[in-house]
């Protein structure tokens, strides 16, 4: 029974083979009386065309959200796209006074102080962190960090954390960063309750400001008082680079890297520019002058342009990432010491303290006009706009992806 089936199988199937084959011939006889026309290979013939590599995808940092856009940076932090942790939180502008000792609130809406928050001693820095959920409040010679929550703006119990000048948090959530200027440390801690997960020395003096790659795996802090630059492994939580900057005097300050992902800035006071970097090959920068004492760097929401705020003279120059030139300068009206700051939910407002004038500055990100002049404490420093878009915070006073 079994070999008669096969019979039959092979009987009808002979009819099939000979009108596929028939098919073939016909189809190749077409090709070739169309004038020569090259017979294409396809999956099922000898030679198949050998497919496209596959693009190489360098891996991120584990537990780090991976990028919206591989393009873009940035591409989180459009307009008012606000998550939905921080959608309900009051807009609001934090101001630290070093002098002071406080926090000044500012409504933007009405560009006035509404609230005057005492703090530690000598605030330098408003930092979001990395749930947004609470904003640090970096008291350096007080040692210790003020939680404000920003649903309400009530500042908590302070968290003694030692020599806090500035505040990060790696991409994946999993530590603050302090930068210790005066200790030479960067102190890795547990990003809610502060306490110590691991100290690396330095032996830069004044670490001061940093910025995270693309995939997180290393980030760039820059030296204040030693003019150097510093190349950190994240997750191994280790220095494996250091470089002094090719200028006499150079006090490096804030860093941001371009929306693509490809190249670094570090603003410089006592160059006046800035340092043009490629964190991956961390080979000796380029300087690009923009003004003197260029303190503080904010990329616009439409990841076209930066805003370089000279502390020495006033101004904010604009950076283009597409042709990687400056493109215009804003000049404060009666002059100025913008500093640190940020760019409003919408877009249209950058912010900006003015570090000896005991004032806050808001400009116009379209026109580049003054819009207000706002008398704070003594020493305004690194100031916080919030709540602004983006899915977590990288640190600083807002560096949201």
């Amino acid at each position: 029974m079994a070999d008669r089936t096969r019979t039959q199988n092979r009987r009808t199937s002979r009819p099939g083979r000979r009108a596929a084959l028939l098919a073939v011939a016909c189809a190749l006889v077409a090709a070739g009386c169309g004038g020569g026309s090259e017979i294409k290979a396809t999956e099922n013939s000898p030679h198949p065309p050998k497919p496209a590599p596959a693009k190489a995808v360098k891996p991120g940092l584990p537990g780090m959200p991976p990028l919206l856009d591989e393009k873009d940076l940035y591409a989180a932090d459009r307009p008012n796209k606000l998550a939905p942790a921080v959608k309900d939180f009051p807009s609001r502008v934090y101001v630290p006074n070093t002098g002071s000792d406080t926090v000044s609130v500012i409504d933007p809406k009405t560009y006035k102080v509404i609230e005057t928050i005492p703090v530690g001693v000598q605030p330098q820095h408003v930092v979001p962190s990395w749930d947004m959920k609470t904003l640090w409040v970096n008291n350096n010679r007080g040692h210790d960090l003020t939680p404000i929550n920003p649903a309400n703006g009530k500042a908590g119990k302070k968290v003694d954390v030692h020599d806090p000048y500035n505040l990060y948090f790696t991409p994946d959530g999993k530590y603050a960063v302090v930068m210790a200027s005066m200790d030479r440390q960067l102190v890795f801690r547990d990003p809610h309750t502060m306490e110590v997960r691991k100290t690396v020395p330095v032996s830069c003096a004044g670490v001061n400001h940093a910025d995270f790659s693309p995939d997180g795996r290393y980030f760039v802090v820059s030296c204040e008082f030693s003019g150097e630059l510093l190349k950190v492994d994240t997750a191994k939580m280790k220095v494996i680079g250091q470089q002094k900057l090719p200028f006499e005097g150079a006090m490096p300050q804030d860093v941001k890297i371009s929306p693509d992902g490809k190249t670094w800035y570090i603003a410089d006071m006592m160059a006046d520019g800035m340092w043009v970097l490629n964190g991956d090959t961390f080979e000796k920068p380029k300087l690009m002058p923009t003004g003197k004492g260029a303190h503080g760097l904010y990329v616009s929401r439409d990841s076209k342009h930066m805003y370089i705020s000279n502390r020495g003279e006033g101004t904010i120059s604009l950076l283009d990432f597409k042709n990687g030139g400056l493109v215009d300068k804003w000049r404060i009206p009666g002059g100025g010491s913008p500093d640190m700051g940020g760019v409003s939910a919408d877009g249209k407002v950058l912010w900006l303290s003015g570090r000896y004038n005991s004032e806050v500055y808001a400009l116009d990100t379209r026109t580049g006009k003054t819009l207000a002049k706002i008398p704070v404490g003594e020493g305004p420093h690194g100031l916080a706009v919030y709540p602004q878009p983006g899915r977590y915070s990288l640190g600083h006073t807002g560096i949201f992806r």
